[in-house]
């Protein structure tokens, strides 16, 4: 049994889902469970659908329909008008309908998860009608009804004992019948509510779907040929890797590496299953593949490159030095406010720390933290990871920057620049 991933970039129009169509049918004779992400950019649009709900700003309307039009135009090139898919699609988007009608729940994390998954429910219902148009046979899974989460809402954390009961309970018997699409990302808990699995969270989706089926493999269908030692969008020459050990893929996704999910390798590594990735416009290439012995051969270094980053320095109101009960209460705010650490460092008088910007989330946490500490920050910072490095490699990346924090290990070099 094989799983597919397809992200938003390989169906991100009508082309790109008779291209899933043509890939999926290159393995014909295979029990095939296809997990799918949002359709393009139609994620961030429900992102900033979300916040204007919630912020109940003008603009919500207009946002509201250019997402229904874009869906809606891909399927006017894919289907006849009388085609039931309309109408499923037509149903799906009633449930924000229903949202936006009511006033904004206090908790935005909540509403983000049940407003910002329908991209994964519409563009499912799409995927699968026309698998079924193209001779394919599949059925559309509903995958809140078997990744259980708890109402860690934006973060969901798995119930795995609970998933996999519910998990084996249903869809080996649909595989026998033919390919099954679900979506990737979301979650359900036991009130019926919605869950994310986190940001780029279709990957993790599919090693908890591969790992509860013990399944033969599982192949993520990228843009890019395979992994690449840095993001081509960034820097010119990359090299692909042939294979990787899911030691080093662990540690290039917890720098920031882009091409998987984060959580997405250690249930795969637990049950020994292999992850592809590979390019969705060349399905015959080798691509990359991550497995428990490989053979990592780092002809030239692997930089991570996190954008949009906040450097935050804490210091004591009263300029003692920063104890262990300063830095306990600090990590506190930090976990009750869900904000993940990248980098941090520690100095007689202050405690820096590097972090993802969610808007929402930051907000709480200088509040939280205005009431013992001095608080001094920058935003809209760069974050470069840099592993196997050479000298070099670092003065070339180090060039026109200007650097706010560095820190440096036997095999990585890691620092904060403007």
């Amino acid at each position: 049994m094989l799983v597919f991933k397809f992200g938003g970039a390989s169906v991100k129009d009508a082309n790109g889902i008779v291209n899933l169509a043509n890939v999926v049918k290159q393995f014909e004779g295979n029990q095939i469970l296809v997990v799918v992400s949002a359709m393009g950019k139609t994620t961030n649009a429900l992102e900033k659908l979300t916040k204007a709900y919630f912020n109940r700003e003008d603009d919500l309307d207009v946002i509201y329909n250019d997402v229904k039009k874009y869906h809606y135009a891909i399927m006017e090139q894919l289907f006849d008008a009388t085609d039931s898919v309309f109408d499923e699609v037509a149903n799906t988007f009633v449930e924000i309908d229903w949202q936006i009608e009511d006033e904004p729940h206090d908790d935005y994390d909540f509403i983000y998860d049940q407003l910002v998954s329908i991209g994964e429910l519409v563009s499912t219902r799409i995927v699968n009608a026309y698998l079924n148009k193209a001779g394919v046979k599949s059925q559309w899974l509903d995958v809140r009804g078997y990744i259980h989460t708890d109402n860690t809402y934006r973060e969901g954390k798995v119930q795995w004992d609970k998933s996999r009961e519910s998990i084996n309970k249903d869809i080996p018997a649909l595989l026998q019948k033919g390919l099954v699409v679900t979506q990737g990302f979301l979650g359900g808990t036991s009130e019926n509510f919605t869950t994310t699995l986190g940001r780029e969270g279709s990957d993790y989706t599919a090693s908890i779907l591969a790992s509860c089926l013990g399944a033969e493999s599982v192949t993520t269908w990228k843009d890019v040929p395979g992994i690449l030692n840095a993001d081509p969008k960034f820097f010119d020459d990359t090299v692909k890797f042939d294979e990787l050990t899911y030691t080093e893929a662990i540690e290039m996704t917890f720098y920031g590496a882009s091409v998987i999910h984060p959580k997405t390798i250690k249930p795969l590594q637990n049950a020994k299953i292999p992850l592809l990735v590979k390019s969705f416009t060349d399905p015959a290439a080798e691509g990359t593949v991550i497995k428990e012995y490989a053979v990592n051969r780092f002809v030239k270094p692997v930089i991570i490159v996190k954008q949009n980053q906040v450097l935050l320095s804490i210091s004591a109101k009263d300029y003692s030095f920063i104890s262990e009960i300063h830095l306990s209460d600090i990590f506190g705010l930090f976990a009750q406010n869900q904000v993940k650490v990248n980098m941090m460092q520690t100095s007689a008088l202050s405690f820096t720390v590097c972090f993802d910007l969610i808007e929402e989330r930051f907000k709480k946490l200088l509040t939280g933290l205005n009431n013992d500490f001095k608080v001094k920050y920058n935003q809209g910072l760069d974050l470069i990871t840099i592993r196997h490095y050479t000298e070099p490699s670092l003065l070339a990346i180090k060039e026109n920057k200007t650097i706010l924090l560095e820190q440096v290990s036997r095999n990585t070099l890691q620092m904060v620049v403007k």
